[in-house]
């Protein structure tokens, strides 16, 4: 991602606080924690939109790829506005991308993605996604 998106780039948002474990040595959030806060925004809006139901879904997305691009430090005490948008509905896949924004910055301090590839819950092959499931997607898609 060369240019960075804006806040409203993103089609969904969620607050994340920062956490004093989640500093490292350095004195800022550790890389890790970058990672974990764009799970948990892809993971939130799964389970609010009826994506999946957790445990009784027929189907669940499994991560294929992923990446995050560092940009400038988070720190602690913050509230990381956390964006959502889907980048491509697939038939049986979706890309995921994600903006974390500080609240003194208008451009993020990380950008990010992950690929999840539909599949069934018991014998973890590929299907296509559900007219519901791609209604839900829909609603984040930027194409």
């Amino acid at each position: 991602m060369t240019d960075r998106p804006t806040r409203e780039d993103y089609r969904w948002q969620l607050d994340i606080p920062t956490r004093w474990m989640d500093c490292d040595a350095y004195g800022h959030v550790n890389n890790a924690i970058y990672y974990a806060m764009m799970d948990q925004v892809v993971t939130v809006y799964i389970l609010q939109a009826g994506v999946i139901a957790m445990g009784t879904s027929p189907s669940i997305g499994l991560c294929v790829s992923s990446a995050c691009e560092f940009h400038r430090s988070i720190d602690f005490p913050q509230i990381v506005d956390a964006r959502l948008r889907a980048g491509r509905v697939g038939g049986k896949s979706v890309r995921y991308e994600i903006g974390l924004f500080t609240p003194d910055e208008d451009a993020p301090a990380a950008t990010g993605h992950f690929v999840h590839v539909y599949v069934d819950r018991q014998t973890r092959r590929p299907v296509e996604l559900t007219a519901e499931q791609r209604a839900a997607l829909s609603s984040i898609a930027i194409s």
